[in-house]
């Protein structure tokens, strides 16, 4: 408001002093003036320089991520070590076995060469209480020698029997030993044809001896009743007895050598 009076003011004094046309002019002037918005002289300017423009840094692109490394395989474990191999199943020299015979030996039907069998009748164990040869297992032989006996001073006859090998299991191994029959026994055999003709031989004999010394018929006889007699008695004495070892008697085998299976 004191800018539009001091505005007026002047004019006036212009008009006063120039005339119309310099009031004129003035009035233009102060037109234009009084048609200027009005500026508020106590606002504080702030006039800046004009901003440098900032760079902008453009935002790091993102890392690759790393590519994960495939894991290594785990390593297999050791393999433990093997447990030690036990030692084979053996029996030494002069182990025993009790076994039962399968059938009957006689001297009377079996002869040299003939095979026989029997069976273990408890298990055979080696030092370590570990079965070697089981119960049940087959032995086989072979009869070496057989005769039956021929005199009364033959207690025995001749009988031999030789183990050669033993099944265990449906496999067979090798035996080699000596078999001993426990029950082995002599049995009588009938008079046979051999024992006739030795007591005829004797009274023979005995007919002949008493003809020459007594030198008659009567000494013949009686020669020969002697003779008869003694020809018995030596038919007696050498009456052949069988060799006879009954079926499920014992045998005892013993080893020679060591068994290893």
């Amino acid at each position: 408001m004191a800018a539009n009076r001091l505005a007026i003011l002047t004019l006036a004094v212009l008009a006063a002093c120039g005339g119309d046309r310099g009031a004129s002019m003035a009035a233009d002037s102060l037109s234009r003036d009084l048609q200027r918005l009005p500026v508020d002289s106590s606002a504080v300017l702030n006039d800046q320089a004009g901003a440098t423009p900032v760079a902008v840094t453009p935002a790091p692109a993102p890392a690759p991520k790393p590519v994960s490394k495939p894991k290594p395989a785990p390593k297999p474990a050791p393999k433990p070590k093997p447990a030690p191999a036990p030692a084979p199943l053996a029996l030494g020299a002069g182990a025993t076995m009790a076994t039962s015979l399968d059938r009957e030996i006689s001297s009377k039907t079996d002869k040299p060469g003939a095979i026989v069998t029997a069976s273990v009748a408890s298990d055979v164990k080696d030092a370590s209480g570990r079965v070697v040869i089981p119960a049940g297992s087959r032995v086989t032989m072979t009869i070496t020698q057989i005769h039956e006996s021929e005199n009364k001073g033959d207690k025995t006859g001749k009988l031999t029997l030789t183990p050669t090998a033993v099944e265990i299991g449906g496999q067979s191994y090798a035996l080699t030993g000596s078999a001993d029959p426990l029950d082995r026994k002599l049995v009588d055999r009938k008079t046979n044809a051999g024992d006739v003709a030795k007591v005829g031989a004797g009274a023979a004999a005995g007919a002949i001896v008493g003809r020459v010394i007594g030198g008659s018929t009567k000494g013949a006889v009686i020669g020969g009743l002697i003779g008869g007699a003694v020809g018995t008695q030596r038919a007696i004495e050498t009456q052949d007895r069988d060799v006879v070892v009954p079926a499920s008697s014992r045998v005892e085998i013993t080893l020679d050598g060591t068994f290893t299976r």
